[in-house]
């Protein structure tokens, strides 16, 4: 967008006329118009500091004129990466990089809680750097010792499915998680784990009556026969799974299952307890309270949305939780106030995620197009129209 363009648009969201914007500038109405249609050129850097001073943002919004929404590039190579490497079949195949020494179990197994770790992380443009060589290594493990490379082969593929979710590509994100599914079969928590990212990308693709039922029979599969007794990590599995198909319920506007399914979980979690991460999942009460507000986010109850919400940030595993957890869930609270016509909350929220995971923001295209609708609105803060704009999207 040229300067003028740009200063005609800011002008405008701070409801400024001509003549008043160039009576506080000490200019005439006309050279403003000039400027605004590109006839006058901004070539002096104080010009530039008085406009921007007027217009009360920073003098580098006006000079963004080339700006590119920033890592949209970037997101789009590194799905591809990924997307080459599931296609390369190397194994299957017999093709010389098969024949490459497989590393040892213990060696990939660290690499794949390092690629977890940078999932949670949120640090989307370095996982998807990682991802095509861990791939190629953990099938490469598993055909060596398919006993022993099972559990980093199906962790693997969680880790990959997870994030093409987030990246946008559902589909190929379908790909990955059916390969966790077959890698897991015969192995019931596997199987149980694998079923999470099932589960959103299931939901992901439209498909939420076939995610509700799959993420209940996986969770009663899962299910301790006394929940009192059972331990921990199998009640976090089957308490996710819960969630997921809780989430699903609410995406066809089945209010009533989706509060029985999130009441059934809040009592796993109190046996779970904040602060452990069993099998990635993150599961507690605070995470039970984070998906009642993704749920009334889904059902278009804005008002309990933004009370759980409120109530869910307050509690002390809160800040226990993974940064990619806590971001989503700001994202999520975010899309709720909107939708209750406060962008200035909503406005907050995002700049929030944004700092404790940018990439959460700037990466997600969901994320994307609610801070594009934010930014559209003249009472949003000047901070989150900065980073539109910055991101291409103002």
């Amino acid at each position: 967008m040229p300067v003028g363009r740009r200063v005609a648009y800011w002008r405008g969201r701070r409801k400024l006329s001509q003549q008043v914007f160039a009576d506080r500038l000490g200019k005439s109405k006309s050279w403003v118009d000039k400027v605004e249609r590109g006839v006058r050129a901004l070539d002096k850097v104080t010009t530039l500091q008085e406009i921007a001073a007027v217009l009360r943002i920073d003098t580098a919004v006006l000079l963004a004129r080339d700006a590119q929404p920033t890592g949209t590039s970037g997101r789009g190579e590194g799905v591809e990466r990924v997307r080459a490497a599931l296609s390369r079949y190397d194994v299957p195949l017999d093709r010389p990089a098969a024949h490459r020494s497989a590393l040892p179990v213990d060696q990939v197994a660290r690499q794949v809680v390092h690629a977890w770790t940078t999932f949670q992380r949120a640090r989307y443009p370095q996982l998807t750097d990682l991802l095509p060589e861990l791939l190629a290594d953990v099938e490469r493990t598993h055909s060596g010792d398919p006993t022993a490379g099972r559990v980093p082969l199906v962790e693997a593929y969680r880790i990959t499915a997870s994030l093409l979710v987030k990246l946008g590509d559902p589909d190929l994100a379908w790909l990955a998680v059916d390969r966790a599914m077959n890698a897991a079969t015969g192995d019931r928590v596997l199987v149980a784990a694998a079923a999470v990212q099932l589960g959103q990308v299931l939901r992901a693709c439209g498909q939420a009556r076939v995610a509700k039922s799959a993420m209940l029979n996986a969770a009663y599969r899962i299910a301790p026969p006394v929940i009192e007794f059972g331990p921990p990590p199998a009640l976090s599995l089957c308490g996710t799974l819960l969630v997921q198909a809780a989430l699903a319920a609410a995406f066809h506007s089945d209010a009533r299952t989706a509060e029985d399914l999130l009441d059934e979980a809040a009592t796993l979690a109190t046996h779970v307890n904040d602060g452990h991460d069993h099998y990635r999942t993150g599961f507690g009460p605070t995470a039970v309270a984070l998906a009642r507000t993704a749920v009334a986010v889904e059902l278009g109850d804005v008002r309990n949305a933004a009370t759980w919400h409120e109530k869910a940030v307050r509690r002390d595993g809160w800040r226990w939780l993974a940064p990619e957890h806590r971001a989503a869930h700001l994202v999520d609270s975010a899309c709720a106030y909107l939708h209750a016509d406060d962008p200035i909350n909503a406005g907050r929220l995002l700049i929030d995620a944004d700092r404790i995971a940018p990439a959460e923001v700037r990466l997600r295209p969901a994320a994307r197009d609610l801070l594009a609708q934010i930014a559209r609105d003249p009472r949003t803060p000047t901070t989150i129209t900065q980073l539109a704009v910055t991101l291409g999207l103002g």
